[in-house]
């Protein structure tokens, strides 16, 4: 158990203190372990829920005294934000630096919006009143020219944004599945899956657009489609049908090892991947003579290969 404490504790700093100004990253590693760390090891060598509760609630109060004071700075405010993020791992109430949170993704440099957008992601829900605060951000965020800006708006809404503010970013959500970089189409497939997810009305208008991330030259943004697709047939195959013969084009070219080495999982081509594309076809296939023959041959051809492997 130590050792994982140790490599946490090494790790840390390099994630949230990248490019500090000041003092250069040695200054700003020393102060970070010093405060999450000690914190960490003094959890560690607790030998009661009692004695935690005590060291906690210490820290809570601390901390509490920090982020309320004026003269604390968007750097003292970040690592606040990170030793508050333990906290509430722990199962320990910090809902005082849920708006500072909010305030940091709104106000901060690169690093600190990235641990501000952190914190909000996993402190709040998404019917929670605050979370609409942040909404005037992630729409600033999207137009922003930086990706790493974009990035981090499109992921913070996939994971939690409130239902009845999808029309604010829904258009430049929109635009952004033409956009030249993968990364970025790749998000925003997945941020238009999570809107399918919690209000699919509102998405209904944009399911060619969906069909164009299907047929993406990037393997990324075609497997994250995959998921809008699962739950879009699993509502209606007989409206999907015509894509059949699509799927079986891309389980093919899974199986025969034409995607990237980097989706390879112990030499077997995407698996996770191939998956997915079965539970489509299954639910195609179903009453459907042409899908089953199609899922036939592939099933054949994959025991070829299997066989094949273990004869060498």
């Amino acid at each position: 158990m130590s050792d994982i404490v140790e490599k946490t504790l090494t790790a840390l700093p390099g994630l949230f203190l990248q490019n500090q100004p000041g003092g250069g990253p040695s200054a700003a590693k020393a102060s970070f372990s010093s405060r999450l760390g000690s914190l960490v090891r003094g959890i560690t060598a607790l030998t009661s829920k009692h004695e935690e509760e005590k060291l906690i609630q210490q820290e809570l109060s601390s901390l509490k005294a920090t982020v309320s004071a004026p003269t604390t700075t968007l750097k003292m405010m970040k690592e606040c934000m990170v030793r508050l993020i333990y906290c509430e791992m722990l199962g320990y109430d910090a809902s005082f630096g849920y708006i500072h949170a909010i305030k940091l993704a709104q106000q901060g440099n690169l690093l600190e919006k990235r641990v501000g957008y952190l914190a909000v992601s996993l402190f709040l829900h998404e019917s929670h009143e605050l979370l609409l605060l942040l909404v005037n951000t992630v729409v600033k965020d999207l137009q922003s020219t930086n990706l790493v800006e974009v990035c981090m708006a499109l992921t913070v809404i996939s994971q939690i944004f409130p239902r009845e503010m999808i029309p604010a970013v829904l258009p430049l959500i929109e635009d952004k599945l033409q956009h030249s970089k993968e990364i970025i189409r790749r998000k925003a497939v997945l941020a238009l899956y999570k809107f399918h997810l919690i209000a699919p009305n509102q998405v209904q208008h944009i399911h060619i657009k969906f069909r164009k991330a299907l047929c993406d030259r990037d393997v990324g943004v075609m497997a994250a489609s995959l998921h809008i697709y699962l739950r879009m047939i699993k509502e209606n195959s007989s409206g999907y049908k015509d894509l059949t013969g699509s799927f079986v084009t891309i389980l093919k070219q899974v199986v025969g090892g034409k995607l990237p080495v980097d989706f390879n999982y112990h030499s077997v081509p995407a698996p996770w991947l191939q998956i997915q594309l079965l539970r489509i076809l299954g639910l195609l296939g179903k009453d459907d003579q042409r899908s089953s023959v199609l899922k036939r041959k592939y099933y054949k051809s994959t025991a070829n290969k299997i066989s094949f492997k273990q004869d060498k």
